[in-house]
């Protein structure tokens, strides 16, 4: 994709390194916003696998955990007509490794919102590859305040 991500758009110095741009040995998730959704295509590496040909499942939760918050971030800006998406982060979430996820193709991300208030968003995602939902993830991102260390990272 030639367009710019949610990622690139709003923190484009950001260090996290499961979406950060500036994070040169990061995993560089891009996200972007379809409809009622995001979605996200990521290619892993060897360096990726927990063993030959299969995807670590720190790094599936990693994918997940950016990908969602992602999702809430841009869901509440949008929410509270904001002009850039709110510091969030993850308050909870859990992964659901349904089954093993190859590494010789792309892993495609997809994420919505379920239930939202003003300061704090429950997405659910999906990890797909080869066609099959490979992990899921439920979690609760929270947008923070000034004084919290997280503030402003983007």
């Amino acid at each position: 994709m030639n367009e710019t991500s949610l990622q690139e758009r709003f923190a484009p110095l950001s260090i996290c390194f499961g979406c950060g741009p500036a994070n040169p040995k990061g995993l560089h998730i891009r996200s972007y916003v379809r409809g009622e959704e995001t979605v996200a295509t990521w290619r892993p590496a060897s360096h990726h696998e927990a063993f030959p040909g299969m995807l670590n499942g720190g790094i599936i939760g990693a994918l997940l955990d950016c990908h969602c918050n992602w999702t809430a971030a841009w869901h509440l800006m949008q929410r509270n007509q904001l002009a850039s998406p709110p510091c969030t982060v993850t308050a909870d979430y859990a992964i659901k490794l349904l089954r093993p996820t190859p590494t010789d193709g792309p892993i495609e991300l997809t994420a919505k919102v379920v239930e939202s208030s003003a300061d704090r968003a429950t997405i659910e995602g999906v990890l797909t590859a080869a066609g099959k939902p490979r992990a899921t993830c439920r979690g609760t991102f929270v947008a923070v305040q000034p004084g919290h260390p997280a503030y402003h990272r983007w």
